[in-house]
C-alpha cells in the first residue's frame, strides 16, 4: 500500500490537533463513471489485473447514472408502489410476440399467458433460500440452489413443444460472459443451469429451475420462449418477474458455492442476523454498542446493487466474491469514487452527522440510493457496520471485528516507530506512524482460488480509507491465515494489515551525533486484543488467536521477523534493547465523563541493588486514531527504590482541567518516560484511557404485535454540569422502526429527561430497537432494548411505507424533565 493524503486532523500521525475547520463538501459525482480522469484508467484496470485488458468497445458495465447524482440505474431503483407484502403477487399476463416480432399469435402456438415465480415471503422458494426476511415482492434466490415456478399456458403442454427460460442482466447481455443465461427446459444446461418439468396439469406447467453456483449476483430480467409447430413465442419482460440472485453460503457438495459455510449457527449469525455488537474504547476499558445492520430492510438490497453499478463493476465479474468484496471496500468510502460515506476525523461535524450518532446502516444506504451523494460522516466503525450490511445482504458471511491498539504503519517497515530527543521528549514531526486505540474492520468467509491452498476461510476487508492499494482507497480481501504467519507477499494488502495486528512498537532516541538508536522495543503493544460478537449471544468473543500466534512464542516472533524482512527496515531487530531490572506499570481508574480522575504509575525494582528513577508524566487528550492534542498537565518526580521494592507515582486530574480539551470519544493519552540513573535503563510507555459516557435507558410500554402501534420510553440523565445544546436522538430497528431523527433542543446540566415514541412493528420475532443521543457537548451515548414481536392476528405480513421520510428531522418535546 502506498501513502495517501493525510490532511484530516485527528486522523493521521504527524498532524497536531488544531482548532476544527469545516470540512469541504464532497465533490459532485462525475456524470460518466466508465472512465476516470487522468489517463482514463478505470478502477478495474488499476485494482483488478484480470480486468485490465478490457476492450474500450465492451459495454458489459453497470448501468450508468442518468444524471450527475447517479440515479436511474435499472438495478438500483424499485418501481413505485412495490412493497414486499406477504400476499402472493398477481400472476403476470401480457401479449407476447412471435418470431417475426409482429405480435401475431397463430392458432396452435404455445403461448405463455402468465408466470408465477412463487415469490411471496411465505412461499417455499423464499423459505428454502433463506430470503423470506427481505422486504421485497420479487423472487430472491441464492445461486446453486433450485427454485420452483409455474407457467400458465394457452393450451396443454405437449412433448414436441420446446420451452426455454432466459435470464438477462446488464446493458449488453452476452452468453459468454454469463450475463445472458439460456436454459432449455428438460435438457441439461451449461455451467450448472437447468430446468425440469415436475408436473404438467392442464394448462399449468410446474418447473424446477437450477441455478449455477458460479452465477453472477444481481437483479435479472426474466423471459420465456416457446417453440412449436405453429411458431415461436416470447413472453414480454415484466418488472414483476425480475429475479434477484445472491451468493449462497448454504450451497455445499459438488455444486458448492465458494462462499459456502459449513456451520448453520455461523450462517444464522453472519448472514441472517440483522443486528450486532461493535466494540470500541481501549483494551482495558472496552465499550460496546449495538448496530442495526438492517440488510433485509426495504431498499437496502437495491442500494447494495447500486453500489456495484456506481463503481462500474463489470457484470461478468460479479460472480466472484473476491472481486465483489474488494470493490465494496472501495465504494463504502467516498475517496476516489464518490462512494457511500465521507470520512471525517476533524471533530467538526456541523455539515453532517457525527459518526458516533449513527445507530445503523439503513439510513446511510437509503440516503445514498435516494440522492446519489456521499453521506457525511463516517469513521472506522461506521464504515465497517455498513460493509457488514452490504456483504450480508449480498449473501457473504461477514462479521464486524475490532482490533485494540491497532497500528498505522506509514513506511512499510512493519514496525511502529516513535522518535524521541536526547531527553526522551517526543519528536512529533518524525512520528508519522500512529497507534489507534481501536480499529474496526470486517471478516468475510470465502475460498480463495486465486491463492495457493491453505488460505481459504476468513478474509479481512477494510473500507476505512487509510492507505491506497493499487492507487485506490480499498483494502482486502486478505487471508487471515497469511496475516497470522507474516506472509506479507500474499494479496491483497497483507503488509498493512499485518502491521495493524502484529508489529512491534519501537522507541528510537536521538544520540549526540544526530543518529538514532533503539532504546526500547515494546513487543506486546500492537494488536493486543481482537474481538467480535459471539455467535448466538451478545457476548464478546476473543479471536486474537486467529490473527496471531501466542504473544512471545517462537512462532509469533518468527512471523514478525519474517514479515519485517520484507519491509523497508529489514535489519530493525539487529540492535535490540538492554538489560531491564525496573518494571513500570501504568494504571488509570474507571473514569466517568464529568468527574475528577486519577492516573498512576507503579515502579518495581527487580534488582538486588538500589535504583533511582527519574520519571516524567505528560497527559493530553487524544483522538481514537492516536493523534494527540497539546499536553495540558504534567508531573516530574524522582523515585528511590530499594532492592525488590515498589512505589507509586500519582497524578490527580480535575474535571475543570480536562474539560476545555476534550475531543471525540473522550479519550486521553498518558505519556510516561523515565531513566534509571544507575543502569541507564530507559523507561517508556504510552497508556490510553477513556472517559465513560452514560447509556440511554429504553423501556417497552406494552406488548409488541405486527401491525399494531407500540410505545417505547427513553430516559437520559446529563452527566455534565453544563447544558447540552441542539440535542438529537436517533431511533432505528429492523422490522420495528425505519430510521427516525428527533430534535429535542437543550438539556440542562445534570438534568434527567424522558421521551416516548410510538412505532409499528412490521415483522415478527426477536428484534433490536436502538437509540443514540448526540450534541456538541456530549456524544457516544446510546442504548438498546430487545423487542419480541408477536405475529399479527391471522399471521399476515405487514410492511411500512418504505418511502416514508416523515419522521426525519422531527422536533419532539420531552415527556418529562427532572433535576439531578
Amino acid at each position: 500500500m502506498m501513502d495517501g493524503p493525510r490532511s484530516d486532523v485527528g486522523r493521521w500521525g504527524g498532524n497536531p490537533l488544531q482548532p476544527p475547520t469545516t470540512p469541504s463538501p464532497e465533490p459532485e459525482p462525475e456524470p460518466d463513471r466508465r472512465f476516470r480522469r487522468g489517463g482514463g484508467r478505470s478502477f478495474w484496470a488499476r485494482c483488478c489485473g484480470c480486468c485490465s485488458c478490457r476492450n474500450v468497445a465492451d459495454d458489459d458495465w453497470g448501468p450508468e447514472p442518468s444524471d450527475s447524482r447517479g440515479r436511474g440505474s435499472s438495478s438500483g431503483t424499485r418501481r413505485p408502489g412495490s412493497r414486499g407484502s406477504d400476499s402472493r403477487q398477481p400472476v403476470s399476463r401480457g401479449s407476447g410476440v412471435n418470431a417475426a416480432g409482429d405480435g401475431t399469435i397463430r392458432e396452435g402456438m404455445l403461448v405463455v399467458t402468465g408466470v408465477d415465480l412463487l415469490s411471496s415471503r411465505s412461499d417455499q422458494n423464499r423459505q428454502e433460500h433463506h430470503t423470506d426476511e427481505y422486504e421485497y415482492d420479487e423472487l430472491i434466490v441464492r445461486r446453486g440452489q433450485p427454485f420452483r415456478m409455474l407457467l400458465l399456458l394457452s393450451r396443454t403442454y405437449e412433448s414436441s413443444d420446446r420451452i426455454t427460460l432466459e435470464l438477462l442482466i446488464g446493458n449488453n447481455p452476452e452468453v459468454g460472459k454469463g450475463t445472458h443465461v439460456i436454459i432449455p427446459v428438460g435438457k441439461g444446461g451449461s455451467g450448472g443451469w437447468k430446468a425440469q418439468v415436475t408436473k404438467a396439469s392442464g394448462q399449468t406447467l410446474n418447473l424446477r429451475v437450477h441455478t449455477s453456483p458460479n452465477a453472477i449476483i444481481g437483479k435479472f430480467q426474466f423471459t420465456v420462449r416457446t417453440q412449436s409447430d405453429a411458431g415461436e413465442f416470447q413472453l414480454p419482460f415484466d418488472p414483476r418477474n425480475e429475479i434477484y440472485i445472491l451468493f449462497n453460503p448454504w450451497c455445499p457438495g459438488d455444486t458448492e458455492d465458494i462462499v459456502y459455510v459449513d456451520h448453520e449457527d455461523w450462517r444464522q449469525e453472519y448472514v441472517l442476523n440483522e443486528s450486532g455488537r461493535i466494540y470500541y474504547g481501549t483494551e482495558a476499558q472496552i465499550g460496546e454498542r449495538t448496530w442495526n445492520y438492517g440488510q433485509f430492510d426495504h431498499g437496502v438490497l437495491d442500494a447494495c446493487l447500486y453500489i456495484l453499478d456506481r463503481r462500474g463493476m463489470p457484470y461478468g465479474g460479479r460472480g466472484d466474491p473476491v472481486s465483489v468484496s474488494r470493490v465494496i471496500s472501495a465504494m463504502v468510502n467516498s475517496l476516489d469514487d464518490n462512494g457511500v460515506l465521507i470520512g471525517n476525523w476533524s471533530g467538526d461535524y456541523s455539515r453532517g452527522t457525527n459518526p458516533s450518532a449513527w445507530v445503523g446502516s439503513v439510513e446511510i444506504l437509503l440516503s445514498y440510493l435516494r440522492t446519489g451523494y456521499s453521506v457525511p460522516y463516517g469513521q472506522c466503525w461506521v464504515f465497517a457496520g455498513v460493509t457488514t450490511t452490504v456483504l450480508r445482504c449480498l449473501g457473504l458471511a461477514t462479521r464486524t471485528v475490532t482490533n485494540f491498539n491497532s497500528a498505522h504503519d506509514t513506511d512499510t517497515s512493519l514496525t511502529m516507530d516513535i522518535y524521541f530527543d536526547e531527553n526522551m521528549k517526543p519528536l512529533e514531526h518524525l512520528n508519522h506512524d500512529s497507534v489507534w486505540n481501536f480499529h474496526v474492520w470486517n471478516d468475510c468467509w470465502m475460498k480463495r482460488p486465486d491463492l495457493p491452498s491453505g488460505f481459504d476461510g476468513w478474509q479481512v476487508v477494510d473500507a476505512t480509507p487509510q492507505e491506497t492499494s493499487s492507487g485506490i482507497f480499498c483494502c482486502g480481501p486478505c487471508s487471515v491465515e497469511s496475516i497470522k504467519n507474516g506472509l506479507v507477499y500474499m494479496k491483497y494488502d497483507t503488509p498493512f494489515i499485518f502491521a495493524e495486528v502484529n508489529s512491534d512498537k519501537v522507541y528510537w532516541q536521538r544520540q549526540d551525533d544526530g543518529s538514532f538508536k533503539i532504546v526500547y522495543v515494546e513487543e506486546k503493544a500492537i494488536g493486543t486484543l481482537i474481538v467480535t460478537k459471539a455467535i448466538g449471544s451478545n457476548m464478546r468473543e476473543d479471536i486474537t488467536y486467529l490473527y496471531k500466534h501466542p504473544e512471545g512464542s517462537d512462532a509469533e516472533r518468527k512471523a514478525v521477523e519474517t514479515a519485517a524482512a520484507h519491509g523497508s527496515k529489514p535489519n530493525v531487530y539487529a540492535n535490540r534493547g538492554s538489560a531491564e531490572d525496573v518494571a513500570m506499570q501504568v494504571e488509570a481508574q474507571d473514569a466517568v465523563m464529568g468527574q475528577d480522575l486519577m492516573v498512576s504509575v507503579m515502579l518495581t525494582n527487580h534488582s538486588s541493588s538500589r535504583r533511582t528513577v527519574k520519571l516524567h508524566l505528560y497527559l493530553s487528550v487524544t483522538f481514537y486514531t492516536g493523534v494527540t492534542g497539546t499536553i495540558f498537565k504534567e508531573t516530574k518526580k524522582e523515585v528511590e527504590l530499594a532492592p525488590g521494592a515498589s512505589d507509586r507515582v500519582t497524578m490527580p486530574v480535575a474535571y475543570k482541567e480536562y474539560r476545555p480539551h476534550l475531543v471525540d470519544q473522550g479519550a486521553m493519552l498518558l505519556n510516561v518516560s523515565g531513566h534509571v540513573k544507575e543502569s541507564g535503563q530507559v523507561l517508556a510507555k504510552q497508556h490510553t484511557f477513556r472517559l465513560r459516557t452514560p447509556d440511554l435507558s429504553l423501556t417497552l410500554l406494552g406488548a409488541a404485535v405486527v401491525g399494531q402501534e407500540c410505545e417505547v420510553q427513553i430516559v437520559f440523565k446529563n452527566p455534565l454540569p453544563v447544558t447540552l445544546t441542539n440535542v438529537v436522538f436517533r431511533l432505528e430497528g429492523s422490522g420495528l422502526q425505519r430510521p427516525k431523527i428527533l430534535n429535542v433542543g437543550d438539556i440542562g446540566g445534570n438534568e434527567t429527561v424522558t421521551l416516548r415514541q410510538t412505532f409499528v412493528p412490521v415483522r415478527p420475532g426477536p428484534r433490536q430497537l436502538i437509540a443514540s443521543l448526540d450534541s456538541p457537548q456530549l456524544s457516544q451515548v446510546h442504548g438498546v432494548i430487545q423487542v419480541d414481536v408477536a405475529p399479527a392476528p391471522g399471521d399476515r405480513g405487514f410492511f411500512s411505507d418504505a418511502g416514508d421520510d416523515s419522521h426525519l428531522g422531527e422536533t419532539m418535546p420531552m415527556a418529562s424533565r427532572g433535576g439531578a
